[in-house]
């Protein structure tokens, strides 16, 4: 087994975010994570095991990372997990691979709208600079364990792209 928890990978680890379209009940949620720890106990490169952890969070995002110190990923074994989280998304009715749309938290929920959604909430002021959006796009252990993955759009490149007039230089 190669599987290990989130807290032994390095913060130089590699670090994939896949986004689940609607939020997981409790038990779709248990039997979707031993799923994927399933995958993550046989993940290999070349034959050789990968040093990984995986993790649900916020019955949302599901966070995979490799300890890159001990075997690097190859592009095979991305595409197998890529596979996998597609099954097992058509599978459960969710999908795991769109990085397109825009995550943000509303109160305790969080929301997912296509972009020029995001822009058209911008423009009512139904959503700020304040609001806490989600940055799927992470590549490494050590920006998920700085609260990298939500902050206020302020802060992050939605800030740029939906508010430009208010975002001082």
């Amino acid at each position: 087994m190669a599987r290990i928890s989130f807290e032994e990978l390095p913060d130089h680890g590699r670090l994939w975010i896949f986004p689940c379209s609607r939020a997981l009940s409790g038990r779709e949620a248990e039997i979707f994570i031993d799923t994927v720890h399933s995958f993550l106990d046989d993940w290999k490169a070349h034959g050789v095991p990968l040093r990984c952890a995986g993790e649900l969070r916020d019955s949302r995002f599901l966070i995979v990372g490799v300890d890159v110190d001990s075997e690097l990923p190859s592009g095979c074994s991305i595409d197998a997990l890529v596979n996998q989280l597609r099954t097992l998304g058509s599978d459960i009715g969710v999908s795991l691979v769109d990085h397109a749309p825009v995550w943000y938290r509303e109160g305790t929920d969080i929301r997912s709208v296509s972009r020029s959604q995001f822009r058209a909430l911008a423009g009512a002021g139904t959503v700020t600079l304040a609001t806490k959006v989600f940055d799927t796009s992470l590549t490494r252990i050590h920006d998920l364990r700085s609260g990298d993955l939500e902050r206020p759009a302020s802060d992050m490149w939605h800030g740029r792209a939906f508010f430009r007039d208010q975002v001082t230089a």
